[in-house]
Protein backbone atom coordinates (compact mmCIF):
# COMPACT_ATOMS: atom_id res chain seq x y z
CA UNK A 1 0.00 0.00 0.00
CA UNK A 2 2.45 2.53 0.73
CA UNK A 3 3.92 2.26 -2.56
CA UNK A 4 0.47 4.00 -4.14
CA UNK A 5 0.27 6.79 -1.59
CA UNK A 6 1.64 8.85 -3.67
CA UNK A 7 0.00 8.31 -6.94
CA UNK A 8 -3.32 9.93 -7.87
CA UNK A 9 -4.70 6.49 -8.81
CA UNK A 10 -2.77 3.01 -9.12
CA UNK A 11 -3.73 -0.84 -10.09
CA UNK A 12 -3.95 -1.85 -5.99
CA UNK A 13 -6.97 -2.87 -3.70
CA UNK A 14 -7.07 0.55 -1.83
CA UNK A 15 -6.66 3.49 -5.08
CA UNK A 16 -5.98 6.30 -3.48
CA UNK A 17 -7.45 8.79 -6.30
CA UNK A 18 -7.13 11.81 -4.56
CA UNK A 19 -5.57 13.64 -1.26
CA UNK A 20 -5.34 16.70 -0.49
CA UNK A 21 -3.78 19.51 1.79
CA UNK A 22 -3.43 20.41 5.06
CA UNK A 23 -4.90 22.95 7.89
CA UNK A 24 -2.22 24.06 9.86
CA UNK A 25 -3.19 25.61 13.16
CA UNK A 26 -1.57 27.22 16.90
CA UNK A 27 -3.64 26.88 19.66
CA UNK A 28 -1.46 28.84 21.67
CA UNK A 29 0.49 27.70 24.95
CA UNK A 30 -2.70 25.40 25.90
CA UNK A 31 -3.15 23.37 23.39
CA UNK A 32 0.65 23.50 21.50
CA UNK A 33 1.27 23.15 17.69
CA UNK A 34 -0.61 20.70 15.43
CA UNK A 35 -1.02 19.22 11.74
CA UNK A 36 -4.09 18.90 10.81
CA UNK A 37 -4.78 16.97 6.78
CA UNK A 38 -7.64 15.64 5.64
CA UNK A 39 -7.63 12.90 2.97
CA UNK A 40 -10.21 12.29 0.04
CA UNK A 41 -10.50 9.01 -0.56
CA UNK A 42 -12.06 7.33 -3.70
CA UNK A 43 -11.81 3.28 -5.16
CA UNK A 44 -12.89 3.15 -8.97
CA UNK A 45 -14.48 6.41 -8.85
CA UNK A 46 -16.97 5.05 -6.14
CA UNK A 47 -17.26 6.90 -2.19
CA UNK A 48 -16.96 3.88 -0.47
CA UNK A 49 -16.50 2.92 4.10
CA UNK A 50 -13.20 1.11 4.28
CA UNK A 51 -12.93 -1.46 7.14
CA UNK A 52 -9.02 -0.19 7.21
CA UNK A 53 -11.31 3.43 8.44
CA UNK A 54 -13.80 1.66 10.83
CA UNK A 55 -11.19 -0.71 12.26
CA UNK A 56 -9.91 2.83 14.13
CA UNK A 57 -12.46 2.29 16.76
CA UNK A 58 -10.96 3.13 20.20
CA UNK A 59 -7.52 3.76 18.64
CA UNK A 60 -8.98 7.52 17.50
CA UNK A 61 -10.10 7.89 21.43
CA UNK A 62 -12.25 11.25 20.94
CA UNK A 63 -12.38 11.30 24.62
CA UNK A 64 -8.83 12.79 24.86
CA UNK A 65 -10.23 15.61 23.22
CA UNK A 66 -13.53 16.19 25.22
CA UNK A 67 -12.16 16.91 28.62
CA UNK A 68 -10.28 20.44 28.56
CA UNK A 69 -9.55 20.17 24.40
CA UNK A 70 -13.19 21.80 22.97
CA UNK A 71 -10.77 23.56 21.17
CA UNK A 72 -8.93 21.36 19.19
CA UNK A 73 -12.19 19.13 18.53
CA UNK A 74 -13.60 22.69 17.39
CA UNK A 75 -11.25 22.58 14.53
CA UNK A 76 -12.02 19.09 13.50
CA UNK A 77 -15.60 19.60 13.75
CA UNK A 78 -15.26 22.71 11.59
CA UNK A 79 -13.30 21.10 9.35
CA UNK A 80 -16.04 18.42 8.31
CA UNK A 81 -18.43 20.57 8.06
CA UNK A 82 -17.17 22.90 5.76
CA UNK A 83 -14.43 21.17 3.71
CA UNK A 84 -16.67 18.04 3.13
CA UNK A 85 -14.94 14.72 1.18
CA UNK A 86 -16.32 11.55 -0.03
CA UNK A 87 -14.80 10.03 2.98
CA UNK A 88 -12.61 12.07 5.22
CA UNK A 89 -9.46 10.98 7.19
CA UNK A 90 -8.83 13.56 9.83
CA UNK A 91 -4.49 13.24 10.74
CA UNK A 92 -3.71 14.85 13.73
CA UNK A 93 -0.45 15.13 14.59
CA UNK A 94 0.70 16.51 18.61
CA UNK A 95 3.70 17.83 19.41
CA UNK A 96 2.50 19.10 22.57
CA UNK A 97 -0.97 19.11 24.94
CA UNK A 98 -0.74 20.90 27.62
CA UNK A 99 -2.13 18.38 30.52
CA UNK A 100 -2.13 15.60 27.84
CA UNK A 101 1.23 15.30 27.29
CA UNK A 102 2.21 11.73 29.18
CA UNK A 103 -1.49 10.18 27.61
CA UNK A 104 -0.89 11.79 23.79
CA UNK A 105 2.44 12.95 23.80
CA UNK A 106 4.05 13.08 20.10
CA UNK A 107 1.48 10.22 19.23
CA UNK A 108 -0.61 10.37 15.99
CA UNK A 109 -4.29 9.91 16.28
CA UNK A 110 -6.83 9.07 13.30
CA UNK A 111 -10.38 10.37 13.05
CA UNK A 112 -12.51 9.17 10.25
CA UNK A 113 -15.79 10.64 9.10
CA UNK A 114 -18.42 9.86 6.21
CA UNK A 115 -19.17 13.44 4.92
CA UNK A 116 -20.50 15.45 1.73
CA UNK A 117 -18.98 14.92 -1.57
CA UNK A 118 -16.92 17.49 -1.86
CA UNK A 119 -13.57 17.60 -4.87
CA UNK A 120 -9.77 17.17 -4.92
CA UNK A 121 -9.87 20.83 -6.58
CA UNK A 122 -11.71 22.34 -3.92
CA UNK A 123 -10.16 20.94 -0.71
CA UNK A 124 -6.70 21.90 -2.55
CA UNK A 125 -8.21 25.53 -3.01
CA UNK A 126 -9.65 25.60 0.27
CA UNK A 127 -5.95 24.47 2.47
CA UNK A 128 -4.00 26.66 0.08
CA UNK A 129 -0.32 26.10 -0.45
CA UNK A 130 -0.44 23.37 2.39
CA UNK A 131 1.55 20.06 3.15
CA UNK A 132 0.04 17.83 0.89
CA UNK A 133 3.02 15.24 1.83
CA UNK A 134 1.62 14.89 5.78
CA UNK A 135 -1.97 13.52 3.76
CA UNK A 136 -0.22 11.05 1.54
CA UNK A 137 1.77 9.57 4.71
CA UNK A 138 -1.09 10.36 7.26
CA UNK A 139 -3.45 7.21 4.67
CA UNK A 140 -0.24 4.99 4.54
CA UNK A 141 0.59 4.68 7.79
CA UNK A 142 -2.88 4.04 8.43
CA UNK A 143 -3.31 1.39 6.71
CA UNK A 144 0.18 -0.70 6.74
CA UNK A 145 1.22 0.75 10.18
CA UNK A 146 4.77 1.61 8.72
CA UNK A 147 6.82 4.41 10.68
CA UNK A 148 5.88 7.39 8.61
CA UNK A 149 9.08 8.04 7.00
CA UNK A 150 9.67 11.00 4.68
CA UNK A 151 10.25 9.07 0.99
CA UNK A 152 13.42 10.76 -0.50
CA UNK A 153 14.62 10.35 -4.06
CA UNK A 154 18.49 10.58 -3.91
CA UNK A 155 20.19 11.93 -7.13
CA UNK A 156 23.73 11.48 -6.58
CA UNK A 157 24.67 12.09 -10.38
CA UNK A 158 28.39 13.02 -11.78
CA UNK A 159 31.77 13.39 -10.37
CA UNK A 160 31.74 14.52 -6.33
CA UNK A 161 28.00 14.20 -6.26
CA UNK A 162 27.60 10.92 -5.21
CA UNK A 163 30.33 10.93 -1.96
CA UNK A 164 28.46 14.48 -1.09
CA UNK A 165 25.14 13.15 -1.38
CA UNK A 166 25.97 10.15 0.79
CA UNK A 167 27.22 12.59 3.06
CA UNK A 168 24.07 14.49 3.70
CA UNK A 169 22.33 11.83 3.87
CA UNK A 170 23.98 9.97 7.05
CA UNK A 171 23.94 13.14 8.57
CA UNK A 172 19.84 13.38 8.09
CA UNK A 173 19.62 9.91 9.74
CA UNK A 174 21.70 10.90 12.75
CA UNK A 175 19.05 13.65 13.38
CA UNK A 176 16.77 10.74 14.00
CA UNK A 177 14.28 11.74 11.95
CA UNK A 178 12.76 8.61 9.27
CA UNK A 179 13.46 8.65 5.96
CA UNK A 180 13.37 6.01 3.07
CA UNK A 181 16.09 6.91 0.05
CA UNK A 182 15.51 5.22 -3.41
CA UNK A 183 18.79 6.09 -5.72
CA UNK A 184 18.10 7.51 -9.45
CA UNK A 185 20.84 7.07 -11.93
CA UNK A 186 20.75 10.09 -13.78
CA UNK A 187 23.07 12.33 -15.12
CA UNK A 188 25.53 13.13 -17.40
CA UNK A 189 27.61 9.85 -17.14
CA UNK A 190 24.08 8.01 -17.59
CA UNK A 191 23.37 10.06 -20.77
CA UNK A 192 26.98 8.68 -21.73
CA UNK A 193 26.33 4.87 -21.31
CA UNK A 194 22.80 4.57 -22.62
CA UNK A 195 21.62 8.71 -24.03
CA UNK A 196 18.93 8.45 -21.07
CA UNK A 197 18.87 11.87 -19.42
CA UNK A 198 15.48 11.87 -18.04
CA UNK A 199 12.85 9.60 -19.22
CA UNK A 200 8.90 10.36 -18.61
CA UNK A 201 8.60 7.13 -16.70
CA UNK A 202 11.68 8.24 -14.02
CA UNK A 203 10.13 11.66 -13.74
CA UNK A 204 6.23 9.82 -12.92
CA UNK A 205 8.15 8.17 -10.51
CA UNK A 206 10.26 10.82 -8.75
CA UNK A 207 6.71 12.45 -8.42
CA UNK A 208 5.59 10.16 -5.99
CA UNK A 209 8.41 11.38 -3.52
CA UNK A 210 8.27 13.72 -0.98
CA UNK A 211 11.62 14.96 -1.83
CA UNK A 212 14.70 15.45 -4.52
CA UNK A 213 17.98 15.45 -2.73
CA UNK A 214 20.40 16.00 -5.94
CA UNK A 215 24.36 16.18 -5.45
CA UNK A 216 25.74 17.42 -8.68
CA UNK A 217 25.76 16.97 -12.60
CA UNK A 218 27.63 16.94 -15.12
CA UNK A 219 30.48 15.86 -17.09
CA UNK A 220 33.77 17.14 -19.31
CA UNK A 221 32.26 14.61 -22.06
CA UNK A 222 29.18 16.00 -22.52
CA UNK A 223 28.32 19.33 -24.45
CA UNK A 224 27.25 21.87 -22.62
CA UNK A 225 23.75 22.44 -22.05
CA UNK A 226 22.47 18.85 -22.43
CA UNK A 227 22.05 17.80 -18.81
CA UNK A 228 20.66 20.96 -17.47
CA UNK A 229 17.68 21.54 -20.06
CA UNK A 230 17.14 17.37 -20.40
CA UNK A 231 16.99 17.04 -17.01
CA UNK A 232 17.57 19.77 -14.02
CA UNK A 233 15.30 22.25 -16.34
CA UNK A 234 12.66 19.30 -17.15
CA UNK A 235 12.69 19.21 -13.80
CA UNK A 236 11.72 22.30 -12.39
CA UNK A 237 9.42 23.20 -15.67
CA UNK A 238 7.36 19.78 -15.11
CA UNK A 239 7.38 19.93 -11.03
CA UNK A 240 6.69 23.34 -11.37
CA UNK A 241 9.77 24.32 -8.98
CA UNK A 242 8.91 27.54 -9.42
CA UNK A 243 10.93 29.07 -6.57
CA UNK A 244 15.01 28.72 -6.07
CA UNK A 245 15.43 29.67 -2.53
CA UNK A 246 19.33 29.66 -1.33
CA UNK A 247 20.02 31.37 2.11
CA UNK A 248 23.31 32.85 2.67
CA UNK A 249 24.93 33.29 6.31
CA UNK A 250 28.70 33.84 6.86
CA UNK A 251 31.05 36.79 7.68
CA UNK A 252 31.96 38.82 4.35
CA UNK A 253 35.72 39.29 3.58
CA UNK A 254 36.72 42.92 5.45
CA UNK A 255 33.87 42.49 7.62
CA UNK A 256 33.24 41.46 11.44
CA UNK A 257 29.91 41.34 11.86
CA UNK A 258 27.86 37.64 10.70
CA UNK A 259 25.08 38.35 7.74
CA UNK A 260 21.85 36.33 7.44
CA UNK A 261 19.71 36.80 4.42
CA UNK A 262 17.62 34.81 1.61
CA UNK A 263 17.72 35.47 -1.96
CA UNK A 264 14.43 33.66 -3.91
CA UNK A 265 15.11 33.38 -7.54
CA UNK A 266 12.42 32.59 -9.93
CA UNK A 267 12.92 29.56 -11.18
CA UNK A 268 11.29 28.42 -14.54
CA UNK A 269 10.66 32.03 -16.43
CA UNK A 270 13.11 34.38 -17.57
CA UNK A 271 16.20 32.90 -20.01
CA UNK A 272 14.74 29.38 -19.35
CA UNK A 273 11.78 29.75 -21.63
CA UNK A 274 14.23 29.43 -24.27
CA UNK A 275 12.74 32.66 -26.44
CA UNK A 276 15.20 33.50 -29.32
CA UNK A 277 17.03 32.16 -32.06
CA UNK A 278 19.58 32.69 -34.90
CA UNK A 279 19.83 34.01 -38.54
CA UNK A 280 22.99 33.86 -40.90
CA UNK A 281 24.31 31.33 -38.33
CA UNK A 282 28.54 31.44 -39.44
CA UNK A 283 28.08 34.53 -41.73
CA UNK A 284 29.37 38.38 -41.18
CA UNK A 285 25.83 38.94 -40.66
CA UNK A 286 24.80 36.64 -38.27
CA UNK A 287 21.59 37.66 -36.08
CA UNK A 288 21.22 36.35 -32.29
CA UNK A 289 18.27 36.82 -30.06
CA UNK A 290 17.60 35.62 -26.60
CA UNK A 291 14.52 36.88 -24.98
CA UNK A 292 13.60 37.11 -21.36
CA UNK A 293 9.90 35.40 -20.99
CA UNK A 294 8.08 37.07 -17.56
CA UNK A 295 4.44 35.89 -16.82
CA UNK A 296 2.15 37.99 -14.17
CA UNK A 297 1.48 34.69 -12.91
CA UNK A 298 5.27 33.69 -12.75
CA UNK A 299 6.18 37.15 -11.09
CA UNK A 300 3.47 37.22 -8.51
CA UNK A 301 4.17 33.83 -7.33
CA UNK A 302 7.59 34.20 -6.63
CA UNK A 303 7.23 37.65 -4.88
CA UNK A 304 4.21 36.52 -2.79
CA UNK A 305 6.53 33.51 -1.64
CA UNK A 306 9.07 36.31 -0.92
CA UNK A 307 6.86 38.06 1.29
CA UNK A 308 5.31 35.09 2.87
CA UNK A 309 8.97 33.85 4.18
CA UNK A 310 10.23 37.34 4.81
CA UNK A 311 6.76 37.76 7.28
CA UNK A 312 8.17 34.72 9.36
CA UNK A 313 11.76 36.75 9.59
CA UNK A 314 12.43 38.85 12.24
CA UNK A 315 13.78 42.09 9.85
CA UNK A 316 10.41 41.72 8.24
CA UNK A 317 11.74 42.97 4.97
CA UNK A 318 11.86 42.14 1.24
CA UNK A 319 14.53 43.94 -1.73
CA UNK A 320 13.11 43.59 -5.12
CA UNK A 321 16.47 43.90 -7.17
CA UNK A 322 16.11 44.06 -10.89
CA UNK A 323 17.14 46.75 -13.86
CA UNK A 324 13.98 48.72 -13.89
CA UNK A 325 15.80 52.11 -15.78
CA UNK A 326 17.01 49.86 -19.47
CA UNK A 327 14.80 46.54 -18.44
CA UNK A 328 11.79 48.82 -19.37
CA UNK A 329 8.89 46.04 -19.89
CA UNK A 330 10.19 43.17 -17.50
CA UNK A 331 11.20 45.43 -15.02
CA UNK A 332 7.63 47.15 -14.67
CA UNK A 333 5.73 44.04 -14.70
CA UNK A 334 8.14 43.02 -11.53
CA UNK A 335 7.99 46.20 -9.75
CA UNK A 336 4.01 46.45 -10.46
CA UNK A 337 3.62 43.23 -8.99
CA UNK A 338 5.88 43.82 -6.10
CA UNK A 339 4.14 47.02 -5.01
CA UNK A 340 1.07 45.00 -5.28
CA UNK A 341 1.85 42.27 -2.93
CA UNK A 342 3.30 44.33 -0.82
CA UNK A 343 0.04 46.09 -0.20
CA UNK A 344 -0.95 42.63 1.22
CA UNK A 345 1.81 42.56 3.79
CA UNK A 346 1.97 45.87 5.53
CA UNK A 347 4.26 44.48 8.38
CA UNK A 348 7.07 43.95 5.90
CA UNK A 349 9.23 46.53 5.11
CA UNK A 350 10.35 47.12 1.10
CA UNK A 351 13.27 48.25 -0.83
CA UNK A 352 14.63 48.38 -4.52
CA UNK A 353 18.08 47.91 -6.07
CA UNK A 354 19.55 48.18 -9.46
CA UNK A 355 21.36 44.88 -9.63
CA UNK A 356 24.53 46.19 -10.21
CA UNK A 357 23.72 48.65 -6.73
CA UNK A 358 22.96 44.96 -5.14
CA UNK A 359 26.43 43.19 -6.54
CA UNK A 360 28.17 46.18 -4.83
CA UNK A 361 26.12 45.95 -1.50
CA UNK A 362 26.69 42.32 -1.69
CA UNK A 363 30.34 42.63 -1.26
CA UNK A 364 30.30 46.21 0.91
CA UNK A 365 27.80 45.88 3.14
CA UNK A 366 25.71 42.47 2.80
CA UNK A 367 23.77 43.11 6.29
CA UNK A 368 21.72 45.92 4.73
CA UNK A 369 19.35 42.45 2.95
CA UNK A 370 16.62 40.48 4.71
CA UNK A 371 14.80 38.34 1.91
CA UNK A 372 15.81 39.44 -1.86
CA UNK A 373 13.46 38.53 -4.79
CA UNK A 374 14.81 39.30 -8.42
CA UNK A 375 14.20 37.30 -11.51
CA UNK A 376 15.74 34.37 -12.93
CA UNK A 377 19.07 35.49 -14.61
CA UNK A 378 20.02 38.24 -12.16
CA UNK A 379 19.12 35.49 -9.41
CA UNK A 380 21.33 32.94 -11.04
CA UNK A 381 24.25 36.02 -10.55
CA UNK A 382 23.45 36.88 -6.96
CA UNK A 383 23.47 33.46 -5.50
CA UNK A 384 26.52 32.94 -6.80
CA UNK A 385 28.19 35.98 -5.54
CA UNK A 386 26.25 35.47 -2.94
CA UNK A 387 28.31 32.04 -1.97
CA UNK A 388 31.39 33.99 -2.34
CA UNK A 389 31.22 36.25 0.23
CA UNK A 390 29.51 33.79 2.93
CA UNK A 391 32.27 31.46 3.10
CA UNK A 392 32.78 30.10 -0.38
CA UNK A 393 30.60 28.15 -3.00
CA UNK A 394 31.11 24.84 -0.89
CA UNK A 395 29.12 26.22 1.67
CA UNK A 396 26.27 27.49 -0.45
CA UNK A 397 22.93 25.00 -0.25
CA UNK A 398 19.98 25.66 -2.66
CA UNK A 399 15.91 24.30 -2.52
CA UNK A 400 13.91 24.82 -5.62
CA UNK A 401 10.55 24.62 -4.14
CA UNK A 402 7.25 23.62 -5.13
CA UNK A 403 5.82 25.82 -2.40
CA UNK A 404 1.84 24.41 -3.74
CA UNK A 405 3.35 21.20 -2.94
CA UNK A 406 1.69 19.12 -6.04
CA UNK A 407 4.96 17.63 -6.38
CA UNK A 408 8.08 17.00 -4.49
CA UNK A 409 10.57 19.96 -3.93
CA UNK A 410 13.97 19.53 -5.13
CA UNK A 411 17.64 20.50 -2.99
CA UNK A 412 21.01 20.15 -4.14
CA UNK A 413 24.19 22.18 -3.27
CA UNK A 414 25.45 25.29 -5.46
CA UNK A 415 28.42 23.97 -6.66
CA UNK A 416 29.43 21.44 -9.70
CA UNK A 417 30.32 17.97 -10.44
CA UNK A 418 34.24 19.13 -9.72
CA UNK A 419 35.76 15.38 -11.61
CA UNK A 420 38.91 16.62 -11.14
CA UNK A 421 38.68 15.84 -7.31
CA UNK A 422 36.64 12.64 -7.54
CA UNK A 423 37.74 9.99 -4.73
CA UNK A 424 40.06 12.17 -3.02
CA UNK A 425 38.41 12.91 -0.27
CA UNK A 426 38.57 17.18 -1.45
CA UNK A 427 34.80 17.39 -1.57
CA UNK A 428 33.45 19.60 1.10
CA UNK A 429 30.22 18.09 1.71
CA UNK A 430 29.01 20.99 3.82
CA UNK A 431 26.76 22.34 1.27
CA UNK A 432 25.29 19.37 0.61
CA UNK A 433 24.52 19.06 4.38
CA UNK A 434 22.74 22.26 4.32
CA UNK A 435 20.75 21.42 1.10
CA UNK A 436 19.50 18.32 3.14
CA UNK A 437 18.76 20.67 6.53
CA UNK A 438 16.74 22.86 3.86
CA UNK A 439 14.95 19.72 2.83
CA UNK A 440 14.05 18.81 6.22
CA UNK A 441 12.86 22.38 7.02
CA UNK A 442 9.88 21.90 4.41
CA UNK A 443 8.88 18.80 5.49
CA UNK A 444 8.48 19.97 8.62
CA UNK A 445 11.67 18.60 10.56
CA UNK A 446 12.53 22.22 11.88
CA UNK A 447 14.44 21.10 15.20
CA UNK A 448 16.44 18.49 12.82
CA UNK A 449 17.01 21.21 10.13
CA UNK A 450 18.23 23.71 13.13
CA UNK A 451 20.51 20.94 14.72
CA UNK A 452 22.14 20.35 10.99
CA UNK A 453 22.72 24.35 10.92
CA UNK A 454 24.34 24.53 14.23
CA UNK A 455 26.79 21.73 13.47
CA UNK A 456 27.62 22.70 10.31
CA UNK A 457 28.36 26.49 12.10
CA UNK A 458 31.41 24.33 13.28
CA UNK A 459 33.63 24.27 10.44
CA UNK A 460 34.86 20.54 10.76
CA UNK A 461 37.61 19.68 8.71
CA UNK A 462 39.50 16.80 7.14
CA UNK A 463 38.29 14.26 4.27
CA UNK A 464 34.51 14.59 3.01
CA UNK A 465 33.74 11.69 5.01
CA UNK A 466 35.57 12.80 8.41
CA UNK A 467 33.51 15.40 7.77
CA UNK A 468 30.35 14.12 7.30
CA UNK A 469 30.93 11.84 9.85
CA UNK A 470 32.17 15.22 12.33
CA UNK A 471 28.53 16.69 11.56
CA UNK A 472 26.54 13.68 12.36
CA UNK A 473 28.06 13.11 15.43
CA UNK A 474 27.59 16.69 16.43
CA UNK A 475 24.19 16.21 14.96
CA UNK A 476 23.40 13.32 17.06
CA UNK A 477 25.06 14.88 20.45
CA UNK A 478 27.71 12.69 20.80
Amino acid sequence: MAEQCGSDGGDGAHDLHTFAGALLFDMTDEVGLGVISIVAIKQNGDAREDSHFTRCGGGCNLGLFQDGQQQVLAVVQHAVLVFGGVVVAIFLQVTHFAGLANEVGNSRQFIVLKVRNLGFKTLVGLFGEKVLCHARKAICAFYDGAPMAHRIALIGGDGIGPEVTAEAVKVVRATGVAIETTDFDLGGMRYLRDGEILSDDVLNQLRNFDAILLGAVGTPDVPPGIIERGLLLKMRFDLDLYVNQRPFAGTAPGHVTPHDFVVIRENTEGPYVGEGGVLRRGTAHEIATQGSVNTRHGVERCIRYAFELAAKRERKHVTLVHKTNVLTFAGDLWQRAFNDVAKEFPQVGTAYNHVDAACIYFVEDPHRYDVIVTDNLFGDILTDLGGAVSGGIGLASSANLNPSRTGPSMFEPSHGSAPDIVGTGKANPTAAILSAALMLEFLGENDAAARIRTACDTAPTGSTVEIGNSIAALVAGK
